[in-house]
């Protein structure tokens, strides 16, 4: 466990760009671009799956040293079509965070992810570890049956209320297989049945992301993003990530020489602290933090923290994305 300084959040600031990029399966991606136009390039891999990166993730980076670069996934965000589960797998992302990378004419650069993004940035970097010039890692998600079990079952030994408005309207054998009762429900021709569920499944995330929850603010998004982002993370949770023969502590291997920053909530209820644990058991040089007083978000005081001494860290990067630039 490492004491974190009191780091805090840069300011608001608005993308200098932005812009789709065409992939392969009909879909296009939504991009943006922020902070400085010739500083280290570090692309930001939002969480979910299905969430879409938001405003907040720029604030991580230093804007006047990084070209922060976010976009949403496929399926997510303003990405289209909204929700759309066909040509979206893990290796589907992964080539077009290439893909997007070469749109944009980076030689390498720093892969920033959080939960699920944690999982798809170990898949790219793994996949590409050339171009992957360091890598910033929060809350660990390896999509194990295990990992699973413990989120829709497991988790309720510590928030049996959440749980309970998750399971209420499922009969007794549903309540064993959750995950398949609301893909069920979040598919169905029924469409304000699907909303429904997909709000109960979505807020169900939301109850136990934190280890003190905010207060609710009473607002949400709209319907066709709440449907939108359960039907991706069903899809993905429901195939385990597509990881199933290539899973990532056996690809580790490939990641090994990057430097990398580990962080960890230890009291996180949605990826628990034993797979960032057994990930730096297979990684031994990256480093690993415990954040003690955290849970899961990346919004929590400690875990924000922790996240800004990371890219505060890699400064030193600027001078070998300059050499990458002449080479």
């Amino acid at each position: 466990m490492t004491t974190v300084p009191d780091y805090s959040l840069f300011p608001e600031l608005e993308p200098y760009a932005h812009g789709w990029l065409d992939v392969p399966g009909g879909h296009r991606i939504y991009f943006e671009q922020c902070g400085n136009p010739d500083g280290v390039p570090a692309v930001v891999l939002h969480g979910g799956p299905g969430s879409g990166c938001n405003a907040g993730q720029r604030r991580f980076f230093d804007p006047a040293y990084y070209r922060i670069i976010l976009f949403d996934q496929r399926g997510c965000g303003r990405s289209t079509p909204a929700g759309c589960i066909e040509y979206n797998t893990t290796w589907h992302l992964v080539e077009d965070i290439e893909a997007l990378r070469r749109h944009l004419g980076i030689q390498r650069w720093m892969v920033f992810g959080g939960s699920w993004g944690s999982t798809l940035a170990l898949a790219y970097a793994s996949t590409h570890p050339q171009v992957v010039a360091a890598m910033v890692l929060r809350g660990i998600f390896l999509c194990r049956p295990a990992e699973l079990d413990w989120f829709v079952r497991q988790s309720r030994w510590f928030f049996p209320e959440a749980w309970e408005r998750l399971a209420n309207g499922l009969d007794a054998s549903e309540r064993d297989h959750v995950m398949v009762a609301y893909q069920k429900r979040i598919f169905a021709d029924d469409h304000q049945g699907a909303v429904d569920a997909a709000r109960n499944w979505n807020a169900f995330e939301a109850a136990i992301m934190k280890l003190l929850p905010a207060a609710d603010s009473g607002t949400g998004p709209d319907d066709a993003t709440t449907l939108a982002r359960a039907r991706v993370q069903l899809h993905y949770l429901m195939n385990l990530c597509f990881l199933q023969d290539r899973p990532l502590l056996q690809r580790v291997a490939h990641c090994r020489a990057i430097p990398a920053v580990i962080i960890q909530g230890r009291y996180d209820m949605v990826c628990p602290p034993f797979t960032a644990y057994e990930l730096h058991q297979a990684w031994p040089e990256a480093e690993f933090k415990i954040i003690p007083d955290a849970g899961h978000a990346a919004s929590e005081p400690g875990i924000a923290a922790a996240l800004v001494a990371a890219t505060e860290s890699f400064k030193h990067l600027q001078g070998e994305v300059s050499r990458d630039k002449t080479t």
